[in-house]
């Protein structure tokens, strides 16, 4: 070093030159960085640190001064030492070099010393940082040098010259030479131990590095730094030597920077291609980009090779097989897979085109390298690399950003439609991806359509779509022939409609198809076919192309292709019917082709000839077309385009064919159909519109309409009419005639004239108000239609009360019937679970009517919950009417409205005629028997008029008389027995209070109640007593209703009545049956009563004191002792005598006497002891008929018999004892 230092011209140095001419801490220039900067976007923005960021590439690009604010001092500091700016690098270049070459041994050296001890990780960090701080900072001062003090060679004069000047004129010379030891002494890239190289992907959140990342990142400032330095002495020697040493030493980095992404490539999967970058750091694409412009700069400027042709030749060795050179061969060895790395690396490098030399991602395309491609592209899709899907599709994917970065290439295209015009028929599917991508033929119309739309909605002046998700993603979720159809559109859009490149690319695509070829596509052949004519529909000329489409698709008959492929054709020409509708243009004739074909396979389908598995098959292509249909309404803003086409007469006859399964799906066909013109209508009425579809003129939307509403009437409506009366029928029928209402509601004057001339009500008549109908198609029916405002307002409105009336009615029939449709089993079916769910809504609507409205509000009752449970509701609306009724003053509303009420209940014995026909099931007969008890209760009086009492009769002989009652071998089951038993309260209170205000038939009327009370008092009467059985006896319940009313007493008279004559009559001395059992019930009626009239109290007396008489039995004493007790102390309560106890008594006493004389007396004692007056007052009258029984027996006076008497006198006080008194003086 001493020697260096001898030979230099550079004069002495003071110790404090250092200080007064040299800056002390000069700025550090731009080097090779990725470490982490918060808020840098890492993958579009580069370091800030970086030689683009810092303008470094800028100025070289544009000749300026590399580091215009450095080495401006007259001296610089360089590794430690104070040099002479001007002339150090000529001086002392080998010195200056070896300095240079010393500092990178040492970063190697300490390198291959360190450790992995955290506790050195700081030293060793800032002892490499600053290594390569003085080695970057002699590069830039070699760079800065070179562009201000390196001249072009110029002839020295004869004579004696300066050293310098020798020196000078030997420096590119000798520099050369050192640059060139420097690349030796670096080597390749490719060639670093594993330590450095991994350094590469070392996370770089921290602060702290290796000294392997540092030297590694050394390594790439001197790369680049060369690069520079040899370019900026070209241009001024413009020597072959440093042209030469600038190529070879650029190959050998290109080849290590391909080197590096073969590695990185072997780890790549095919998913992750295009989201997987070449580079393993920003410092190696930052180094890429420097690359790129500075040859894309030299190929402007001096006319060398672009930077795709050194690109692209050692990828070409690489793709020969066949590589020139050891670089190549080495390049070779380590790729698996030569033509997808070279697709993966030429498409990354062409992303990073988009970088400006301000290192600002831009918009604008790059020189492209089509020519290259193209190469690829042959080696793609020659059938010789007998390539699989999975390679296919990562190539054309590339492909397709190539064309986003460039412009597209019509040879490309071309290419790429050779290939896949001869595998049409292929599925490109990736087996090893599963499921994901193997729907390649689409299901829908709409999807079909959407599949082309995606294909067309790449925008090549959209900003930056290779960094979009969708993009990415593109390999997992599209196959290659998708991707194809990317490119395609893409290549059209970036042409006018009709130009060029549209009329090259139709040439050859429709010149591949032909009747040999339509036929030979299999399924998943003919859905590419239309995928790509659709494509091609989009991108440019539509009807051309639809013209087309359906002419090749006709070559697939003769004969009629397989129902897969039809199927296939339908949702390809009904593809292309959506995107007219898109366009706005008409579809008449393209739907009246579809519909005609539509109509020759519903019409096999019609035939009873067909077989069933060809009528399975046939749905499938049928039921596609009913799914296309719907879509291309539920898609058309208006309907004024000749929809109304597709909707021809092959529905009449397919809708008859149909089983339950399929005509489900019809009908829901049916039902968005006319949703969709409900939508449309009401659309066109408020004038409502986007941006995107106007509305047509109201006289031709209107014609339109009516148009699509006459084939709906037409082709659909007598089926439903004609199927309204089936006991199974579907939910959507109800939906379907809703619709069909509301459709009349909206244009009435469509409607068949059969319906004319209010169609409304017609449709309502046949599907909601008629008895035969099943009671779930009613409900749905009309709670589809009671939601609409407008049909609420019209059937409201004056003159349409009658529709009100018809609609409670029918709710009424639906909440009896709903347990009507069991099953078999008597489970319950899936039909009243569907009813029972709706009913609540149906109720909730009914009690909404006006009219209902008005009953309810009127008798103050609630209208109910929000969803009011059927069954109460269903007496909250009964008592409603009749307490209507009862405020009623005249004649002539009282009159209406029985006719209204009669109405509302329609033939009620016929709605629950089921539950009594099959006697079950045992739900549905409580809810008839507790429903008709109700109206008999509620509506007693109106029942009881001369208009409403044929119910009441009928009422009576079908659920509590019928023939079964009075037929010993027959009787009632017990599941009507049971009902009756729950309801019988409601129907002898109703009874009696008809009975009581009815002026023709009363007596009629009491004598079905006293049958009715007869008849179920002994059903129902245990034989023994039991205090259950009689407390809960049906008709004790109704003789005890609370509160009291005066029905309640006229009631208990009848049933008293009835205990009278019925059950405690004596056959001579027999007691009647089940005697305790009556008196039981008796003395529980008596108890439960507060009954104080004495000729309702003595109705039961004289049986029961002739029990007390003649009946020995204690039970049936005491109970006739209790009854007796009850009735004589009710009677005794009142003031005064009681005339008719007392009548009673002496009945008694004139019928018994002279027989049963002393059981007479101790009955009457019984009596005395509970009222004494009573007896008291007939003391004559026993006297006179003690004496005539002692006359007629002619033994003169009876002594048992006056003892007997004058046991009865001493309980009688006063009265008695003169009695007493008398008799002894006889």
């Amino acid at each position: 070093m001493e020697d260096g230092f001898s030979q230099s011209l550079t004069p002495p140095v003071s110790p404090f030159a250092h200080d007064s001419q040299c800056d002390p801490s000069p700025a550090r220039p731009p080097w090779f960085s990725c470490v982490f900067e918060p808020g840098r976007d890492e993958s579009r923005t580069l370091s800030s640190e970086g030689y683009i960021a810092r303008g470094s590439l800028k100025r070289l690009l544009l000749r300026l001064d590399p580091a215009p604010g450095d080495c401006d001092a007259d001296m610089v500091d360089i590794f430690g030492f104070p040099w002479v700016t001007e002339t150090a690098l000529v001086e002392s270049t080998k010195l200056l070099f070896g300095l240079f070459k010393q500092k990178i041994l040492r970063l190697e050296t300490v390198v291959q010393n360190s450790s992995h001890d955290f506790g050195q990780a700081s030293s060793l960090h800032f002892e490499a940082e600053d290594i390569r701080r003085q080695c970057v900072q002699f590069l830039q001062y070699v760079k800065v040098f070179t562009f201000r003090f390196v001249e072009p060679p110029r002839v020295l004069e004869e004579g004696i010259t300066h050293p310098y000047e020798d020196l000078e004129v030997q420096f590119p010379s000798v520099l050369l030479e050192e640059l060139f030891g420097v690349t030796l002494l670096i080597g390749r890239l490719r060639d670093l131990p594993a330590n450095v190289q991994s350094s590469l992907t070392i996370n770089h959140q921290g602060r702290l590095f290796p000294p392997s990342w540092h030297l590694l990142h050394l390594y790439l400032d001197c790369h680049w730094a060369l690069l520079e330095i040899l370019h900026l002495l070209g241009e001024r020697m413009q020597g072959q030597v440093v042209l030469s040493l600038f190529e070879e030493h650029l190959s050998s980095l290109l080849c290590d920077l391909i080197v590096l992404a073969v590695n990185k490539y072997s780890k790549v999967r095919p998913t992750e291609a295009l989201s997987t970058h070449h580079y393993h750091c920003t410092c190696t694409k930052e180094l890429w980009i420097l690359i790129r412009h500075l040859l894309e700069h030299r190929s402007r400027v001096l006319h060398t090779q672009s930077f795709w042709s050194y690109v692209s030749e050692p990828l070409r060795g690489l793709l020969k097989g066949a590589p020139e050179g050891e670089q190549q061969v080495s390049l070779a060895g380590r790729c698996r897979d030569p033509l997808g790395l070279t697709w993966w690396l030429v498409t990354h490098l062409a992303e990073l085109g988009q970088y400006s030399r301000n290192g600002v991602l831009q918009s604008e395309k790059a020189e492209d390298n089509w020519s290259f491609v193209l190469e690829l592209l042959k080696l793609t899709c020659s059938p010789q690399g007998d390539l699989q899907e999975e390679q296919v599709r990562m190539h054309v994917h590339c492909c397709l950003s190539l064309c986003l970065l460039w412009d597209s290439s019509t040879s490309a295209v071309t290419t790429l439609w050779e290939y896949f015009c001869k595998n049409l028929n292929s599925s490109f599917t990736v087996p090893w991806l599963g499921v994901v991508g193997l729907g390649s033929v689409s299901q829908t119309p709409l999807a079909l359509s959407e599949r082309a739309r995606l294909c067309c909605s790449v925008e090549p002046g959209s900003p930056f779509p290779l960094h979009s998700a969708g993009h990415a993603q593109l390999y997992r979720s599209a196959n290659s022939f998708h991707i194809f159809l990317r490119i395609l559109a893409l290549h059209l859009s970036q042409d006018p409609a009709g130009g060029a490149r549209w009329r090259q690319i139709k040439g050859r695509i429709y010149s591949k198809f032909h009747q040999r070829r339509m036929k030979e596509l299999s399924e998943g052949g003919l859905s590419n076919f239309l995928l790509l004519f659709l494509v091609l529909a989009r991108a440019a000329e539509l009807e051309d192309v639809a013209a087309r489409t359906c002419d090749l698709l006709a070559l697939l008959a003769p004969p009629p292709p397989p129902l897969a492929q039809r199927a296939l054709v339908w949702r390809g020409q009904l593809a292309l019917l959506l995107l007219f509708l898109q366009r706005g243009l008409d579809v008449g004739a393209l739907a009246g082709r579809l519909g005609e074909a539509f109509t020759l396979a519903a019409r096999e389908f019609y035939l009873k000839t067909t077989e069933p598995a060809r009528k399975l098959a046939l749905w499938g292509l049928l039921d596609s077309y009913l799914e296309g249909v719907q879509e291309v309404f539920e898609t058309s803003a208006f309907l004024h385009l000749s929809e109304e086409r597709l909707l021809n007469d092959g529905f009449a006859l397919l809708l008859p064919a149909c089983r339950p399964s399929e005509l489900s799906s019809a009908l829901a066909f049916t039902q968005n159909v006319l949703a969709q013109l409900q939508r449309v209508l009401q659309r066109c009425a408020q004038r409502s519109h986007t941006a995107a579809a106007s509305p047509p003129p109201p006289s031709l939307a209107k014609e339109r309409h009516l148009a699509v509403a006459g084939a709906l009437w037409a082709n659909f409506f007598p089926f439903l009419r004609n199927s309204r009366l089936s006991q199974t029928p579907p939910a959507q029928l109800a939906d379907s005639a809703a619709g069909f209402t509301l459709l009349a509601l909206e244009l009435p004057g469509s409607a068949p004239q059969d319906l004319q001339p209010h169609p409304v009500l017609s449709i309502m008549h046949c599907f909601g108000w008629d008895d035969m109908l099943h009671p779930l198609l009613v409900t749905r029916y009309l709670v589809h239609l009671l939601q609409n405002n407008a049909l609420v307002s019209s059937v409201s409105a004056a003159g349409s009360g009658s529709a009100q009336t018809q609609c409670v009615r029918a709710w009424v029939r639906c909440v009896l019937q709903q347990h009507a449709h069991r099953n078999e089993d008597g489970s319950e079916s899936r039909a009243g679970q569907a009813l029972a769910s709706l009913l609540p809504e149906f109720t909730r609507l009914v009690f909404q009517l006006p009219e209902a409205g008005s009953l309810l509000q009127g008798a103050g009752l609630p209208a109910g919950a929000s969803r009011p449970q059927p069954v109460p509701a269903l007496a909250t609306f009964i008592k409603a009417v009749g307490g209507a009724y009862r405020r009623l003053e005249t004649l002539a509303e009282r009159a209406a409205m029985v006719t209204r009420a009669l109405e509302y209940v329609g033939d009620v014995l016929k709605h629950i005629k089921p539950y009594l026909v099959n006697k079950g099931p045992p739900e549905g007969l409580q809810l008839a028997y507790w429903a008709v008890g109700c109206v008999v209760k509620q509506w007693s009086p109106l029942l009881a008029t001369s208009k409403a009492q044929q119910l009441l009769f009928r009422i009576v002989d079908v659920l509590l008389l019928p023939h079964a009652v009075f037929q010993q071998d027959k009787g009632l089951s017990p599941q009507v027995l049971s009902a009756v038993k729950e309801n019988l309260p409601l129907y002898l209170q109703g009874l009696s209070a008809a009975a009581g205000v009815s002026q023709t038939q009363g007596a009629y009327l009491k004598q079905q109640l006293h049958s009715v009370t007869s008849h179920y008092l002994g059903r129902f009467l245990p034989a023994t007593p039991s205090t259950a059985a009689v407390a809960n006896h049906p008709v004790l319940l109704a003789a005890c209703e609370t509160p009291p009313s005066p029905q309640g007493a006229a009631l208990r008279q009848a049933i008293l009545h009835v205990l009278r004559e019925k059950f405690l009559q004596f056959k001579g001395h027999a007691p009647p049956p089940r005697l305790a059992s009556v008196l039981s019930f008796l003395l529980e009626l008596l108890r439960r009563t507060r009954d104080s009239n004495p000729e309702l109290l003595t109705l039961p007396l004289p049986p029961v004191l002739r029990c007390l008489m003649l009946v020995n039995e204690p039970q049936v004493r005491k109970l006739s002792t209790d009854v007796l007790q009850l009735l004589v102390e009710r009677c005794a309560a009142r003031e005064g005598p009681c005339d008719q106890l007392t009548d009673v008594l002496k009945c008694f006493i004139e019928q018994n006497a002279g027989v049963y004389d002393q059981q007479v007396y101790s009955v009457l004692e019984t009596v005395a002891i509970l009222d004494q007056a009573a007896v008291s007052i007939l003391i004559p009258v026993l006297s006179m008929s003690l004496r005539s029984t002692e006359t007629k027996r002619g033994q003169g006076i009876n002594t048992t018999l006056r003892n007997a008497y004058r046991k009865l006198l001493s309980h009688l006080g006063e009265g008695g004892q003169v009695e007493m008194i008398s008799l002894e003086e006889e």
